[in-house]
């Protein structure tokens, strides 16, 4: 596996990083522009004088977070990649359901499920379902699993605005884990896997997953059920704070062995500069 392969986000017609600095980033999703808490943001703010057209703002008081919206505006409101055709709306996360440095894997997974005959992909902690989209767009039998009623709810929005039919995506209301688990023991293979998990999170029944101990042994039931053949692909991210995208490519080396593909950070590049937000971590490759 090639180390440090960074891959960054650039500005496209519905999403621009307009700003950042001083702990915040400015960011335009369709026609609604947005001020976000960023730790990443250690610099000085570019354009001090764009910060003021933000029409909401996620601010924290008393240690809680929540958006100041001056104007009320409708939600949710669209936000197109491509063909990708998501819901936006504000979340009490500070986040709005669209994760823009993703979109790098999400053209890598469309690429991958075509060149694939109808391939079976797993999306594990599918929240709200770009990748399902953009392998099931692309042919792909897609089995999205996430333990949030109310994350499969905004997915399947998200299925329907952009085309798919309603029996398009498997959508599963379960712990990531669990589910694999029993995957395993019913013998189940797929030709693709996502995951995408949190540093810490509960399952549809209180299961409690922490990544520092459930990652590993994860990836075991997961080598379990990838169809080991040509064309095959695998694709983790990860947001936790303190891990290096090393630390997961190694991770994944260590169970599925030597593998051709990359990790890296996961940047999102300013619309009027060059510099970049470090967002996230990723290792992937393909069979």
């Amino acid at each position: 596996m090639k180390y440090d392969q960074h891959l960054v986000t650039e500005p496209w017609a519905d999403y621009e990083l307009l700003d950042s600095g001083e702990h915040e980033k400015l960011e335009r999703f369709g026609q609604i522009v947005l001020a976000r808490p960023e730790t990443q943001a250690l610099w000085k703010k570019n354009h001090p004088d764009l910060w003021s057209t933000a029409q909401a703002r996620f601010v924290f008081s008393g240690g809680k977070g929540s958006w100041d919206v001056p104007q009320p505006f409708p939600e949710p409101w669209p936000v197109a990649m491509h063909e990708l055709h998501l819901a936006a709306r504000l979340s009490s996360f500070k986040h709005v359901g669209i994760f823009p440095e993703q979109s790098p894997n999400w053209t890598w997974i469309a690429e991958r499920a075509k060149v694939l005959n109808a391939p079976q992909v797993l999306n594990l902690f599918g929240y709200t379902g770009a990748a399902t989209i953009a392998a099931a767009q692309s042919g792909a039998h897609v089995t999205h699993v996430d333990a949030s009623k109310q994350s499969l709810d905004w997915a399947s929005e998200n299925a329907r605005r952009s085309g798919l039919p309603e029996d398009g995506v498997r959508w599963i209301a379960d712990d990531a884990f669990a589910f694999a688990k029993r995957e395993v023991r019913r013998g189940a293979r797929y030709d693709g896997i996502i995951l995408d998990p949190p540093a810490f999170g509960r399952g549809a029944k209180g299961e409690v997953w922490k990544v520092e101990e459930d990652l590993a042994p994860l990836l075991e039931a997961l080598a379990e059920l990838f169809v080991d053949a040509p064309g095959r692909f695998f694709l983790l991210n990860g947001y936790a704070a303190g891990y290096a995208a090393r630390a997961f490519a190694q991770a994944v080396e260590s169970v599925f062995g030597k593998v051709e593909g990359e990790s890296g950070e996961l940047h999102v590049r300013e619309s009027k500069s060059s510099r970049v937000v470090p967002s996230g971590i990723y290792a992937r490759f393909v069979r």
